[in-house]
């Protein structure tokens, strides 16, 4: 496995409550641009379903693709994002989906975590597999 890891800036992104029960949970739709730096270059966006918890917290679950380059191949691939926020910032782990992978990054395979403790920029680490 080799080690990727870098920064990416959130673009933009908006986000859509499609449910809020009072006193229970608020469910929402947020989508989201990024620009990668680092061992990834390139640019990804994001779907995500929120679940943000009375007391301020939340989960949430997703689809992130990435299109650029990454240890000199280039292509696209699209990773399956889990992870939490607290209320501050948000963490979460990516796992590389088998077979999203396209041009020169066909067959990759991969996982990792990303940081984001607040603001535009988030910190990655993706240990990844070429094809």
């Amino acid at each position: 496995m080799t080690d990727a890891s870098g920064t990416f800036q959130v673009t933009g992104g908006g986000e859509d409550t499609y449910q809020d029960l009072e006193g229970g949970p608020k469910l929402t739709r947020v989508n989201g641009t990024q620009r990668f730096t680092g061992d990834i270059e390139g640019d990804g966006s994001v779907e995500w379903l929120m679940c943000y918890l009375p007391d301020g917290t939340a989960r949430f679950a997703g689809l992130q693709r990435v299109e650029g380059s990454i240890g000199g191949s280039t292509g696209s691939f699209v990773m399956e994002s889990v992870g939490s926020h607290d209320g501050k910032g948000s963490k979460g782990v990516w796992t590389v989906i088998a077979g999203s992978a396209t041009a020169d990054l066909s067959g990759l395979t991969g996982e990792g975590t990303f940081d984001a403790p607040g603001g535009p920029e988030v910190s990655y680490l993706l240990e990844y597999r070429s094809g």
